[in-house]
């Protein structure tokens, strides 16, 4: 059976914030990525759909990417709502970040057809900014490693 995550933080993203291509509840055509705490980590469980892939065999590295994106972002949303005191879950509705900066190796090729496994170790680098670095793995094998430097979005971000 494959692993899941349980109490994940986008799940909780207000309606109007959770259209995310990557890990938005309501797009109906995203990937829905799910972020949750795996102790102290941060994790995120997806298996890619045959149309990701590069060549045959190996998953396009723009999922990757993404994937790495999107865990980030969750995961510095998890680490600031429990910093608040708040879980996934609790009824009060998370923080919601955005990307400042996001970096990308790829270690080697990843294989298709395994679900891929993002952990994350999340850093405060200021009340509003938070580092988070991720490493991705395939069947147990590390195939890419990223970091994302996520903000608080901007109460502007809701307003046309």
């Amino acid at each position: 059976m494959e692993e899941q995550v349980k109490h994940a933080i986008q799940d909780e993203y207000p309606e109007e914030f959770a259209w995310c291509y990557g890990c938005g509840r309501m797009n109906e055509h995203g990937h829905h990525f799910r972020t949750g705490w795996q102790g102290e980590k941060t994790v995120t469980i997806y298996t890619p759909r045959p149309e990701h892939i590069a060549i045959p065999g190996f998953v396009y590295g723009g999922l990757i990417a993404s994937l790495i994106d999107c865990h980030g972002t969750g995961s510095a949303a998890l680490a600031l709502h429990r910093k608040n005191g708040h879980e996934p879950g609790d009824g009060e509705a998370p923080p919601r970040f955005v990307t400042a900066s996001l970096k990308v190796e790829f270690v080697k090729p990843t294989p298709h057809g395994v679900p891929l496994k993002a952990i994350g170790t999340v850093e405060e680098i200021h009340p509003k900014k938070w580092k988070v670095d991720t490493e991705v793995f395939a069947g147990g094998e590390l195939c890419a490693r990223g970091e994302v430097v996520a903000v608080v979005m901007p109460k502007t971000f809701g307003q046309k």
